[in-house]
């Protein structure tokens, strides 16, 4: 699954994609830079804490720098980078909070902006879909008459500007239908607000319009300084310890955007471990222990067994396993089972 950055163009996409991937992608390319970022959990370090001696492998997720979206250009090249983001699962929409030479900073005028050209390439989309539908609809093919269900459903959300991910009266027999179409504006987002460095104490009233704007839309936000985050993942050891320390910070703040990008994508993390590694796995929540097994390897899916499972909180309470046996924490659980964010598991299979 993957997260596409967005947002206009000197937005710090690119900077940020550089922070999260340790790339060194060159910004205003045409071109979209994928990465894979790997998402900092400190549940991996509690199990460390009584698992000993192992490699920690963590979760990752796929990353797209979309070429930035340039309000008001060529309709040949704006469909272009429409059709990449809606090639994404989710989408990380990156907003300026910082004074760019000119002086001028509006973060809600650049949501509003970014956001129009999104809802008016959803309703393209919609108005032709639904014209295609119409015929085969009237003469009775049932198919169609759902596709037109949900488009007439859509159509007038889209005319009043708003995003078709606000809405709450998609039935479950719908959401398919909607996903086949690719709308942009049904995507999960999470908004960044792009802050300047003296703002990190408290993000500043420019970052605080970015969280308000997500709050409204039931979204997730995150501030983070993308220069200084680039500046901090070409550090290593004592000198990227003094330098957090000296902000103030615990932990770079790639860690809670990484996080929140991978929530919007709707993934949970479970772990696995062996004699040499222990390993983070995402997978999408509600999953069966058999498709989270086919995570870690399709055999595992194909030739399920069970999934012997316990909780990092089960872990961090009773020390080891054998403890966790003894006091009846350990599960034992079949095909039906539905994974939990944050399950320790040994999945047994035959094959």
């Amino acid at each position: 699954m993957e997260v596409g950055i967005v947002g206009l163009p000197a937005s710090g996409k690119t900077t940020l994609f550089n922070a999260l991937t340790g790339s060194h992608a060159e910004a205003f390319s045409e071109k979209a830079h994928v990465g894979m970022a790997e998402i900092p959990d400190p549940r991996l370090e509690a199990i460390a804490a009584h698992i000993t001696g192992r490699k920690l492998v963590h979760a990752t997720v796929r990353l797209v720098d979309i070429h930035g979206v340039p309000v008001g250009s060529d309709t040949k090249k704006l469909n272009l980078l429409l059709e990449q983001i809606r090639q994404v699962d989710a989408i990380c929409h990156i907003v300026r909070c910082f004074d760019d030479g000119t002086g001028q900073i509006d973060p809600a005028g650049d949501i509003q902006n970014m956001e129009t050209e999104l809802v008016l390439a959803d309703l393209i989309v919609a108005e032709s879909a639904k014209d295609k539908a119409l015929k085969p609809a009237r003469a009775g093919e049932a198919d169609a008459q759902a596709r037109l269900a949900v488009l007439e459903k859509v159509i007038p959300v889209l005319e009043d500007g708003r995003q078709i991910r606000a809405m709450d009266d998609i039935s479950e027999t719908e959401e398919p239908i909607l996903r086949n179409y690719g709308f942009i504006t049904a995507k999960p987002v999470l908004y960044v607000a792009n802050i300047a460095e003296d703002a990190l104490s408290g993000g500043g009233e420019h970052a605080g319009a970015v969280m308000r704007h997500a709050e409204s839309t039931a979204s997730q936000s995150v501030a983070i300084c993308a220069q200084l985050e680039t500046e901090l993942a070409e550090l290593e050891g004592p000198d990227h310890d003094e330098m957090l320390h000296s902000l103030g910070l615990e932990e770079p703040a790639v860690g809670p955007v990484a996080r929140a990008a991978h929530a919007a994508l709707g993934l949970g993390t479970f772990y696995t471990f062996n004699e040499k590694e222990i390993h983070a796995w995402a997978f999408p929540l509600g999953a069966s222990a058999p498709e989270a097994a086919g995570v870690v390897h399709s055999d595992m899916q194909r030739g399920f067994i069970r999934a012997e499972c316990y909780s990092v909180d089960d872990l961090a309470q009773h020390k080891n396993e054998k403890a966790i046996r003894e006091a009846g924490k350990l599960r034992s659980e079949g095909k039906h089972y539905e994974m939990h964010d944050g399950d320790i598991v040994k999945f047994l299979f035959n094959v």
